[in-house]
């Protein structure tokens, strides 16, 4: 990604989920945002995708020169009923795209979309406290710290805290759905 190239952000289709399942996979590999141990293949990761794009989630895509630099989706935060106005977002980011700003693309266009559709508040589950860039992402795009889940997950032989953040979406709790 170059100063010359823009980046366009777009709804994810089915021909990303090569680079997306790459994507993910080096983030599971190397890295604490997910909990998995195994990276899911590309059967699965479409599974995944198909899911939330039937649930009317936003599902988006970071593209730069016909290159995937990142991929976003939000989606259910719980799946009881209650929680229906309340989404989760997930955000990756190619690891030669990292610290350029696709991230802060990625997450304002995903606020946007997640309000246009009626949700009404957007949970950051940031896996690992050590997380900075992350939390520190989440913040500038207006989130609150709301708790640290303190060592409920253990991967790469240590014990990882769960950063949990919120924002309203929309008009927030001041209305009813």
């Amino acid at each position: 990604m170059s100063a010359a190239t823009p980046v366009s952000i777009r709804p994810a289709t089915l021909a990303d989920i090569p680079a997306i399942t790459r994507i993910y996979a080096h983030a599971v590999a190397h890295g604490t945002a997910s909990f998995e141990i195994e990276a899911p293949d590309e059967a699965e990761m479409t599974r995944r995708q198909r899911a939330l794009i039937d649930g009317d989630f936003p599902y988006l895509a970071a593209e730069s020169g016909g290159a995937l630099l990142g991929y976003a989706y939000a989606g259910s935060y719980r799946p009881r009923p209650a929680y229906r106005f309340t989404v989760e977002d997930s955000i990756y980011v190619d690891p030669r795209a990292q610290r350029r700003g696709v991230g802060r693309l990625l997450l304002d266009r995903l606020i946007a979309e997640s309000s246009n559709r009626g949700f009404r508040q957007m949970i950051a589950v940031i896996g690992d406290s050590a997380q900075t860039a992350s939390i520190e992402l989440h913040r500038a795009a207006g989130f609150r710290m709301v708790g640290t889940i303190e060592s409920v997950g253990y991967k790469f032989d240590r014990w990882l805290d769960c950063v949990l953040m919120q924002r309203a979406l929309g008009p927030g709790a001041s209305t009813p759905p």
